[in-house]
């Protein structure tokens, strides 16, 4: 079976139950999972909302980060699913998930997951800010 078991970009909410059924294994001891959501307050000033753009090549760079993860570390499965659109306070914008035999791989796969996907893959931020301001995060 394939350790990569899902992996997306969705404009529609996020659903962090299909991510963590996505790595069941029952080979697995550990399942470890992240949830990022858009948080009311960025360096003190009030956010409103996030929007998510995607480049076109983000699909094929989030297979390379999950296969990377698979490759180099002993898990059973990996899952990532990241937002685009526009989204509220609260919203869920991204959730992978990893599971191995053990806590201590599982929490690995994950963190890298997560650090990786955010490092290279080509998915920018832009903030509203509640005085109407707006920003670019992580563009190149």
């Amino acid at each position: 079976m394939d350790a990569i078991r899902l992996l997306a970009l969705r404009e529609v909410p996020l659903d962090v139950a299909e991510v963590l059924a996505a790595v069941d294994d029952p080979r697995s001891g550990g399942v470890v999972s992240f949830t990022g959501v858009v948080r009311d307050t960025d360096g003190g000033r009030a956010v409103t909302e996030l929007e998510y753009s995607a480049h076109p090549d983000a699909e094929p760079a989030l297979r390379r980060v999950a296969e990377a993860v698979v490759a180099d570390l002993p898990v059973h499965a990996v899952a990532a699913v990241h937002r685009t659109g526009v989204l509220r306070v609260g919203e869920v914008a991204v959730v992978v998930a990893a599971s191995a035999g053990h806590r201590d791989e599982a929490f690995a796969a994950a963190r890298r997951l997560i650090d990786d996907l955010k490092a290279t893959v080509p998915i920018w931020k832009r903030q509203v800010f509640l005085d109407g301001a707006d920003e670019w995060v992580g563009t190149p």
